[in-house]
């Protein structure tokens, strides 16, 4: 069983064990998700990549870890999470789906499936936004991923979330000091918080 270490209403670090391998035909699809740790990543052409193969190979890991989410594959999801993950909650704590699928916490209930209808990188951060036609809830995920695994999600159910790029004062932007460059779709008809996350 998972540990969560609770230090707030809406922030857990959740511990995961990782102590099972990998089954052997996981190996390749997880060859192709993380770079292998080089002395000297350059020599081998893995080194100074652009910003969208970053970006490109940390949507590919989040989309994954739902893929392994939906298909049960417990060896995935441990490959791709870090041992504790930092986990925020904002929403109706009866949504606290991943925490549970993640914890098998109580009530745990196996027929929410997360299947993100997008996903989107900037840089470490991918957000994920998702709809439960059933239940009439929205989410949004926004995880962060470092050198191939995932170390912190933040977690919206029902909140119209935007993400924001701030800039420092060197670089100035036609609309001022920040920039919106994701805003969520689904939660647009409805009456709910909004969040902005800053890049």
């Amino acid at each position: 069983m998972y540990e969560v270490y609770n230090t707030s209403k809406i922030y857990n670090h959740i511990q995961l064990p990782h102590s099972k391998p990998p089954f052997p035909e996981h190996k390749a699809s997880l060859q192709q998700l993380r770079v292998p740790e080089l002395a000297n990543p350059k020599e081998c052409g893995l080194g100074g990549e652009a910003n969208g193969d970053v970006e490109s190979r940390n949507k590919r890991a989040v989309k994954s870890l739902y893929d392994a989410f939906n298909s049960k594959d417990v060896d995935v999801v441990h490959l791709l999470l870090a041992p504790y993950l930092e986990w925020w909650f904002h929403g109706p704590p009866t949504h606290q789906h991943l925490n549970r699928l993640l914890t098998g916490a109580p009530p745990y209930d196996s027929s929410f499936k997360f299947a993100p209808l997008s996903i989107v990188a900037f840089g470490s951060m991918v957000v994920a936004e998702g709809y439960d036609e059933g239940r009439s809830v929205s989410w949004v995920h926004a995880w962060t991923v470092t050198d191939g695994i995932i170390t912190q999600v933040r977690e919206y159910y029902n909140t119209s979330v935007t993400v924001t790029r701030l800039y420092s004062p060197e670089i100035t932007s036609p609309s001022g000091s920040c920039q919106n460059v994701w805003e969520s779709k689904l939660s647009d008809n409805k009456s709910v918080p909004g969040l902005v996350l800053a890049l």
